[in-house]
């Protein structure tokens, strides 16, 4: 006799590794909707607290636009989070900014900042778009070899030693004279060529005139936020870079040094 191993017909089979699932307990169907409720809640906080952020950088961004005339709106970064609870504060803890090309004014050599980077502790906003207040300021200026031989008249390029730069002329039948000379910060936001050497050529008359005219007198940066004071210069492989501190700085309009 042979036992039949059939299943009845009509009724699955699951096998003998069959898992049959139940519906969750109202206890764990509550504690569900309770982290799923949490959990969209903190997603909207931060939906919320990131568009307050925008609006503080973009109206950040507009003042300093405004105060430094620069042809681009800057960018703008604010740290720490909730920015909700900062704004309401009435100050915000840090925010970075950059801008390109700043251009220089009232002066008889313009010296643009070709980018600016500023770190801003303690930025209050006014009720308008016009101006913003920090606390204390640090701020890098980059200044390009190819914006500063514009404005002093002369090739510009790295030295072969740090803190130097190398100052070329070119003149009808003698060709390029080339000095050497150290860069460093002068009182007054202004950059100083001491320490002159004759790198390559002959220093002649019509040469020495020539680089008198651009080196003599130290550069001024007049396109510089009011409150800023030059600490230090160091020169790159591409460039100047000044280094700015200052306290209690306020950005609006018309608010570089001039």
């Amino acid at each position: 006799m042979y036992q039949s191993t059939e299943e009845p017909v009509g009724e699955p089979y699951y096998g003998d590794a069959a898992v049959y699932a139940s519906p969750p307990t109202p206890r764990r169907l509550r504690k569900i909707v309770a982290v799923a409720s949490l959990a969209a809640l903190l997603v909207g906080a931060v939906v919320v607290d990131r568009v307050a952020a925008a609006r503080a950088e973009s109206r950040t961004a507009e003042a300093f636009q405004e105060g430094m005339a620069t042809p681009q709106r800057p960018s703008v970064h604010v740290s720490g989070f909730p920015v909700l609870t900062q704004l309401a504060s009435g100050s915000l803890r840090h925010v970075e900014i950059t801008a390109h090309d700043l251009p220089a004014r009232g002066t008889t050599r313009p010296l643009p900042v070709t980018k600016l980077t500023v770190g801003l502790d303690g930025l209050k906003t006014s009720g308008s778009a016009d101006e913003a207040h920090a606390g204390s300021v640090e701020a890098t200026a980059f200044l390009s070899y190819e914006d500063v031989s514009d404005a002093l008249g002369a090739d510009i390029s790295q030295g072969d030693e740090p803190g130097r730069v190398d100052a070329t002329v070119s003149l009808p039948l003698v060709g390029e004279v080339t000095v050497s000379t150290a860069v460093s910060a002068a009182s007054g936001n202004r950059i100083a060529f001491t320490d002159v050497r004759v790198a390559q050529g002959e220093l002649i008359p019509p040469a020495k005139a020539l680089l008198g005219k651009a080196l003599t007198e130290p550069v001024p940066l007049r396109n510089i936020p009011e409150g800023l004071h030059l600490r230090s210069v160091t020169t790159t492989e591409n460039g100047i870079n000044a280094r700015f501190t200052g306290k209690s700085v306020t950005f609006h309009p018309s608010s570089s040094s001039a």
